[in-house]
């Protein structure tokens, strides 16, 4: 492509904590898409439209910025939308699909043993079972733990 006129234009949304660029070879789109990662989130609907009429793709990071039937029906250049989840409750999908707007996400990766064991731990140390059961019975296990005596969090 000759000019920059004819790139594609990428937007990231809501990256908060300044990651996109770091987290993915970027480098594949040189000299075929401008990329514009934003940080700030624009509540009103007016300057969120305002700000991606110029893009053919919008990269959603969270689900923070809602793309709503009344927000892509003002976007006639958006095509596919990126998301980094595969369920994405902020996007309407039904009138992105309408629009012939694709909606596309990234994979995924966990490592659930890890996570499990760790909630485990926090579970255990913070005593959330005895927590849990006794508010499903109608108390508290820290009041009747503590009654009688001086509760240890109290200087």
């Amino acid at each position: 492509m000759s000019t920059s006129q004819e790139l594609f234009g990428i937007a990231v949304l809501d990256d908060y904590q300044n990651v996109a660029l770091s987290m993915a070879n970027w480098s594949v789109l040189d000299g075929r898409a401008t990329v514009n990662v934003f940080n700030d989130h624009p509540s009103d609907t007016d300057a969120l439209v305002a700000r991606l009429q110029p893009f053919d793709v919008v990269c959603v990071m969270r689900e923070r910025t809602p793309l709503t039937r009344a927000v892509l029906s003002r976007l006639p250049k958006l095509r596919p939308i990126a998301s980094t989840a595969p369920r994405n409750a902020s996007i309407d999908m039904e009138a992105a699909a309408e629009r012939g707007i694709e909606v596309v996400h990234t994979g995924y990766s966990s490592n659930p043993t890890i996570e499990l064991t760790w909630t485990l731990i926090l579970a255990g140390a913070r005593n959330v079972v005895a927590e849990n059961a006794s508010l499903r019975s109608g108390g508290s296990a820290r009041q009747r733990r503590f009654e009688g005596r001086a509760h240890p969090f109290t200087y």
